[in-house]
């Protein structure tokens, strides 16, 4: 007779590989695919023309504009069509590191220059050697790493902190920011001369609110998408919820707009209607009886948010 305790742990195996395969493709997926630079308004068409002409050159970039517009899109997009697509796209986010430790993390340490630096560490800089290294959010760099930033720039050489060793990189630095660096100059924050080295191109990004006929590719894109990633059913847009779309003022940018379309597949049925747009796109602005009696407050994840979605629609079809 058939071992069954082997059985099922055949079966466990083979559904656990499955599932890593399928994990893997999706993961691969988001990772290797730079999503399109979606829309054809006036302002998204300069853009692409820009990267297309720009990308194939070495020079520096600043990509300006509000959060969550896109600003790491057109960055990977210079990276993507660049003769450097196959060296490494560095990424750092100089606003969510702490000033004291964002020159070791952009030229690296030696071991033992500073107190918690019990190994030798390779900097961005380094990492992004023959590549391209974006820097997101510059404008929240420190004074102090700006000026090593600049003579990195000026000399392609960079030193690691607490080393004096000189060390050759060949990079293609892009850089990005929300701020308004003319006015950081005038008030002390920014250095002049490293702006006038960022900018040797520049590409403002507009907000969603500028470019609202992009609003029903980009919708529309997303929700295949997010389809896709969660393995629903197929959904699509009634013409009213895109127009509903477009009239609401979208503070957070492509990235709200992503969030919204989002949590409407998880919780509209087959076609997306105007009326879930305005119970949903704005929950934290509904009442509850507003939506139904849903606290969507209370999940922790739009993970949480799917299986509650599921169980109810298991309990609906009973």
């Amino acid at each position: 007779p058939p071992d069954l305790n082997r059985m099922l742990i055949t079966i466990r195996n083979a559904l656990d590989k499955s599932t890593l395969i399928t994990e893997t493709k999706t993961l691969k997926r988001k990772v290797s695919k730079t999503r399109d630079i979606i829309g054809n308004s006036p302002a998204i068409q300069k853009i692409k023309d820009t990267v297309d002409r720009v990308a194939p050159t070495d020079a520096r970039v600043l990509v300006t504009g509000e959060n969550g517009t896109g600003k790491e899109l057109v960055a990977r997009w210079l990276h993507e069509k660049s003769s450097r697509a196959d060296s490494p796209l560095v990424e750092v986010n100089c606003a969510a590191i702490p000033s004291e430790l964002i020159e070791s993390e952009l030229f690296g340490h030696e071991k033992g220059s500073f107190t918690s630096a019990i190994k030798q560490r390779i900097g961005k800089f380094e990492q992004a050697h023959n590549g391209t290294l974006f820097l997101d959010e510059i404008g929240d760099m420190s004074l102090s790493a700006q000026a090593k930033v600049l003579r990195a720039l000026q000399e392609n050489r960079i030193t690691r902190v607490g080393g004096d060793k000189e060390i050759s990189v060949n990079v293609r630095v892009v850089a990005a920011t929300n701020k308004n660096l003319y006015e950081e100059i005038k008030r002390g924050n920014f250095r002049e001369d490293l702006y006038h080295r960022l900018s040797v191109i520049l590409i403002h990004v507009p907000s969603l609110n500028e470019r609202v006929d992009d609003i029903p590719m980009l919708a529309e894109a997303f929700l295949a998408e997010i389809v896709d990633d969660y393995k629903m059913a197929k959904k699509t847009f009634a013409p009213e919820a895109i127009a509903e779309l477009q009239r609401i003022n979208w503070t957070g940018n492509i990235r709200e707009l992503h969030n919204v379309v989002e949590r409407l597949a998880i919780l509209s049925q087959e076609q997306i209607t105007a009326q879930d747009v305005q119970l949903y796109a704005r929950p934290g602005q509904n009442s509850r009886a507003q939506t139904d009696g849903i606290d969507l407050d209370r999940f922790g994840s739009l993970e949480e948010l799917l299986d509650w979605a599921k169980d109810l629609w298991t309990k609906k079809g009973k």
